[in-house]
């Protein structure tokens, strides 16, 4: 399912029965094919998700009660109905009225999905550090959006790195549910494989195998920055 060897019928034959030549080459097999459409997904959704989470969490603490009470909304709605409702929401009707292709529609509610809870952890972050930061930033001259940007962020980000990490891995496991819109990822990608193969067992071993090699390198990488900047303090 990785790999498939094909054969081409190039050959010439002087009888009956006697080969001449045979070209052989390899090509991805389905597993590949859904491995990367995984890949490219998570990548696209975690990028977007973590832009919307930013934004939302800043919303969250804004003095403004519009942006503070529309985003807390935007939360609560989010992290009260299941992933697979939004992601069929998201495609049978905002895509079927925007005429918005299955990938886009994806991508798209797993972004807002992800974003809810990005910006939940946000939040948590920046509210983590204590007023008297803000205060001394204020005291030197910095504006309240560049005590922000320069003093209170580069320190929640240091908190919320942990959660960040396994929001992300769980991303990468919940692009399994786009499958549902005809999406070819990894999941629907061994399905298919076992309707040609029969080979049950080996499949999921193989396609569970595949979820870990994205998400191992995924926490390795969170714990060694996590320590990185533990080290600054």
């Amino acid at each position: 399912p990785l790999w498939s060897r094909g054969l081409g019928d190039v050959y010439k034959r002087q009888a009956e029965g006697d080969v001449i030549g045979v070209t052989r080459h390899w090509a991805a097999g389905p597993l590949l094919w859904g491995l990367w459409t995984t890949l490219w997904i998570s990548v696209a959704a975690g990028v977007f998700g973590l832009l919307i989470g930013l934004v939302t969490g800043l919303c969250r603490l804004s003095a403004n009660p519009t942006l503070r009470h529309l985003s807390t909304v935007y939360v609560e709605l989010v992290r009260g109905t299941p992933l697979l409702v939004q992601i069929f929401i998201f495609y049978f009707f905002i895509g079927t009225v925007l005429n918005l292709s299955r990938e886009f529609a994806g991508v798209a509610a797993l972004a807002l999905f992800t974003g809810a809870y990005v910006g939940e952890i946000v939040r948590a972050g920046v509210q983590s550090i204590v007023r008297g930061q803000d205060e001394a930033a204020r005291s030197l001259g910095l504006s309240a959006a560049q005590s922000m940007r320069h003093v209170i962020l580069p320190q929640a980000f240091k908190r919320v790195l942990p959660p960040l990490a396994g929001q992300f891995i769980s991303l990468v496991k919940d692009t399994s549910l786009v499958s549902v819109i005809a999406i070819t990822e990894l999941t629907k990608s061994g399905r298919e494989a076992i309707t040609t193969s029969f080979s049950t067992f080996e499949i999921w071993f193989c396609v569970a195998a595949l979820y870990l090699v994205i998400n191992l390198p995924l926490s390795q990488i969170a714990n060694r920055l996590e320590r990185r900047l533990a080290q600054s303090d």
